[in-house]
Parts: structure tokens; C-alpha cells; sequence
């Protein structure tokens, strides 16, 4: 299993996230659009196959809250807010350095945000993950370990890796569970777009991809995120896998250029 240290830059395949289409057309807004055969493998599961003996979540204690509605098993991009509104995503944290200052920012410009957090990590930093939710942001499970290889493994192993991921979430969040699922690396498949719908966690996908990994500097990042926003409103971000200052303030940069675009800030369609 890969373990939260492990996934930096070299760790995304290709060196580029790969579950939404690399370059959507602006009818990305529509959540029925599909991404490339060469970005999200979320049409066919790779791993070994377990028909017969698919895993079930353990029974919940009595006194459990309700498990959640099932949603859409359909890769959401577009937002609540409408066309003109934009969905800051933001992957890979909590970090102890660079997700305070992404609320900072965020509060600075009175934005919110869909912040997708990994199970390991919420289980460091639930401190954060409550603030959080308690500024008025959104969670994503991004799975227990980050694992960029999950679609290439068993049925049981990505159900793992997915409620484990929910449960920490929901755990450290002091009771608020992930309202959507993004896989690692994009290492979507049918299958666990459709296990992660029965269990509330609409999956999550991307119209900008900001390719902040890549460390281009603060002005590339701004250039890519205004020149890709009429692909779709969904912005791919990150404060945790690696170096996060470049991204922060490229945020601090984007949020009052949006705004001056007459638009607003929304959260994705479940």
C-alpha cells in the first residue's frame, strides 16, 4: 500500500493527474461529458475481478448517524452555483503549513472551497479538517493512502481504500462525512465511481488543471488557470503532496481575478 509520504510529483502517472479530460471543451460544463480514454480509466475496472464476493461495509452501530443517500455515479465538474460560478478544488492536504494558509486566503476573498483530503493525513491534522468545515468548505475523500494505482488492483482492495478514507474523514471531522470522491492520480473505475455513489460520495473530476506539481512558478499557474476556465468550472489545486507556497499564491492571485470576471464561487453538483 502506498503510504501518505510517498506520493509526491514523481508519484502521479506521467507526472500528470489523470482522471478528467486533459483539455475539456466548454461543454465540460454538462456533467454527462466523459473524460479521454487517456485520463480517467472510469469505464472499466483493471483490477482483478471479485464479481462474486464484492466487499460490504460493516454493519453500523445502532446509535450511527444514517448512511447517506446514494448520489450520481457520474464524474461531476459542473457547479451548484450555476455558469458563472467556479469550483475551487483543492487536493492532497491537510498540511500543517500550507492548508491554513490556503483558508487564509480563501476567507481573504470570502471563497469557498472543496477541499479533497487524504485519510492519512485527516488522521495527523483533524484539527484542520475541522476548521475546515467550520469556515464553510466542503470535503472530498481522496482515499485512505492516495494510492495513483488503485484502479489496477482488486475490487476489495479500492473498497478499502475508499471507506477507510470516508470513515477517517468523517472521523476526524467530528461527524461530517466527505459529500464527494476523488481517486488518486484520477485511478477512477466503474466500480468505485459506483461504490462511492452508494455511499454519498458523488466522484469528482476537473475542468482546469492547474498542474501545480509541476512548480512553474506563480505567473505560469495564473496563466493556465485563466486560460483553461472556459473549459469547464472545476480548478484543480493542491496544498498538501509536496511544496505548496507557489500555490497559495497563485490562489491569492486568481480569487480577485475571478471575481472581476463577474464571476462567483460555488461547489460542485452532487
Amino acid at each position: 500500500m502506498v503510504v501518505a509520504a510517498a506520493w509526491t510529483e514523481g508519484s502521479r502517472r506521467g507526472g500528470q493527474e489523470t482522471g478528467s479530460a486533459s483539455r475539456p471543451t466548454a461543454a465540460a460544463h454538462n456533467d454527462e461529458v466523459k473524460p479521454s480514454a487517456s485520463a480517467a480509466r472510469d469505464t472499466e475496472d483493471a483490477g482483478p475481478k471479485e464479481r462474486n464476493n464484492e466487499p460490504k461495509p460493516p454493519p453500523s452501530p445502532t446509535n450511527s448517524p444514517p448512511s447517506p443517500k446514494p448520489v450520481s455515479e457520474e464524474l461531476s465538474r459542473s457547479s451548484e452555483g450555476g455558469p458563472k460560478a467556479v469550483n475551487i478544488t483543492i487536493d492532497d492536504g491537510p498540511h500543517p503549513q500550507f492548508t491554513p494558509r490556503m483558508l487564509d486566503v480563501l476567507a481573504e476573498y470570502g471563497a469557498k472551497a472543496t477541499f479533497c483530503v487524504v485519510g492519512s493525513e485527516v488522521r495527523r491534522y483533524p484539527g484542520l479538517v475541522k476548521r475546515i468545515v467550520a469556515e464553510g468548505h466542503r470535503l472530498c475523500n481522496h482515499a485512505a493512502s492516495h494510492d495513483s494505482t488503485m484502479d489496477k488492483k482488486s475490487r476489495s482492495y479500492q473498497a478499502k481504500e475508499i471507506l477507510d478514507g470516508a470513515r477517517a474523514i468523517t472521523e476526524a471531522s467530528g461527524g461530517v462525512p466527505p459529500l464527494y470522491y476523488r481517486a488518486p492520480g484520477g485511478a477512477f473505475t466503474a466500480y468505485s465511481r459506483k461504490l462511492a455513489a452508494q455511499h454519498g460520495m458523488r466522484p469528482l473530476g476537473w475542468s482546469v488543471d492547474a498542474r501545480d506539481w509541476e512548480l512553474p512558478g506563480v505567473d505560469v499557474l495564473v496563466r493556465r488557470v485563466q486560460s483553461q476556465l472556459a473549459n469547464g468550472p472545476t480548478v484543480l489545486l493542491h496544498d498538501g503532496g509536496g511544496d505548496r507556497a507557489q500555490s497559495v499564491e497563485a490562489l491569492r492571485r486568481l480569487l480577485p481575478w475571478i471575481e472581476q470576471q463577474d464571476r462567483t464561487f460555488g461547489f460542485p453538483t452532487r
